[in-house]
């Protein structure tokens, strides 16, 4: 019977990450594939901004303030 079980290294001994279905004191055989950690894709922050699509008026990082606050009339300045 052949079965693959995923298990992590402890430094000392293989801890199987799922309950194997073995008899105490079985006999078995392992052979040991190492499975590369999935690094996680980084990105910038400018690529994912670009990636949100937002829709806004062009002149968006000119006026951040008047967008953000509310623009000022011309009395008020």
């Amino acid at each position: 019977m052949l079965k693959t079980v995923h298990a992590i290294f402890d430094g000392k001994v293989l801890r199987p990450e799922e309950p194997l279905d073995l008899e105490p004191n079985t006999h078995v055989r392992i052979a040991i594939e190492i499975i590369e950690p999935v690094k996680p894709r980084t990105g910038s922050f400018l690529r994912t901004a670009r990636s949100l699509r937002l829709k806004g008026p062009a002149d968006w990082s000119a006026r951040f303030e008047d967008y953000l606050y509310g623009s000022k009339s011309e009395t008020d300045a």
